[in-house]
């Protein structure tokens, strides 16, 4: 297939509330807390409309992401809303011990993921997040990339028992699925396929990888581009079928690479005896800094014309490694 673009109308934060508010009307039994950023990751609207089922507990993420426990503890579902920098670092213990041990139904709205907050700086720039969510025994990790999948993975984590980290962006940046477009919980989409290099991206990413791709198609190069938005769990059978026909894997993440997808995937792959043409972007051991999104992605070698530079070393490096 070959992905098409259109400019998206909101950013994923959005499209995951208004999703919330929509089904706040059939579903009653849920009920969400927020730290004093209703207004950033638009929950707000949900308070606006079911004052009774919103909590705003003011700048404390420990005592919110405790409140949810208590709430899913009771039975019911809970949602916490929120930066993903403060979620997943001042509340970590709180999430650790208190809802993914007992395996409650919390599902954590966690906006600025990676560098797409980056007019806001380091501090609001969630880069760590998914190793710390990733590595917690029973949490479900998604990423959407745009407005429709936002909105429909909302769905699939409130109605699907236990413990999810939803990452969501900062800015409205790209769609590239329709009304027709279903995900589920370890799924993946190839959105451009390819037989020289397998590009594996998620998020904001898949914009990149998607231009990238265009560019080395021009110069003969055929990339397979697959948004893995269920990052945890991680479709083995896409990535394994995938890179058996393209003997290379580049993995592109907003996301510092240690312990992120990178690391998830070579894994999984050497454990499986699986060798591979290999190699990750994100940033290296290095925090961001405050700037417009693209020149920031760009400083830190995310941008489109630097995954196709290691796309291409990786095609011209030599043979496929699983020749």
């Amino acid at each position: 297939m070959s992905a098409i673009l259109t400019k998206a109308g909101k950013p994923t934060r959005q499209s995951f509330s208004e999703r919330m508010l929509e089904r706040g009307s059939s579903r009653e039994d849920f009920a969400v807390f927020e730290s004093d950023i209703g207004y950033s990751t638009f929950s707000y609207l949900f308070g606006e409309k079911f004052p009774r089922r919103y909590f705003n507990l003011g700048i404390a993420e420990m005592a919110t992401m405790a409140a949810a426990a208590g709430l899913a503890l009771d039975g019911r579902t809970a949602i916490v809303s929120g930066y993903g920098v403060f979620l997943t670092m001042r509340a970590l213990e709180v999430v650790r011990s208190f809802i993914c041990y007992p395996n409650l139904n919390v599902k954590i709205l966690a906006s600025h993921g990676g560098l797409t907050a980056a007019i806001d700086g380091t501090t609001h720039q969630a880069t760590e997040d998914m190793a710390f969510m990733g590595t917690l025994p029973g949490m479900n990790v998604l990423c959407p990339c745009d407005e429709r999948s936002a909105a429909e993975m909302f769905d699939l984590a409130l109605g699907t028992p236990g413990p999810f980290y939803v990452r969501l962006m900062r800015d409205a940046l790209m769609n590239v699925y329709g009304n027709s477009d279903t995900f589920t919980l370890g799924g993946s989409k190839t959105l451009e396929s390819g037989s020289d290099v397998t590009i594996a991206c998620y998020g904001d990413m898949v914009f990149q990888a998607l231009e990238a791709a265009a560019a080395l198609s021009k110069e003969g190069i055929s990339a397979e581009v697959i948004d893995f938005y269920s990052i945890k769990p991680l479709d083995a059978a896409a990535l394994t079928a995938s890179v058996a026909k393209t003997g290379r894997l580049l993995v592109v993440e907003n996301h510092q690479r240690r312990n992120g997808l990178a690391y998830a995937m070579s894994n999984l792959l050497l454990s499986g005896g699986i060798s591979c043409g290999f190699a990750g972007l994100g940033l290296d051991d290095t925090f961001g800094e405050s700037g417009s999104y693209i020149k920031v992605i760009e400083k830190y070698g995310l941008g489109a014309g630097s995954i196709a530079d290691k796309a291409r070393a990786l095609v011209r490096g030599g043979g496929k490694w699983n020749d």
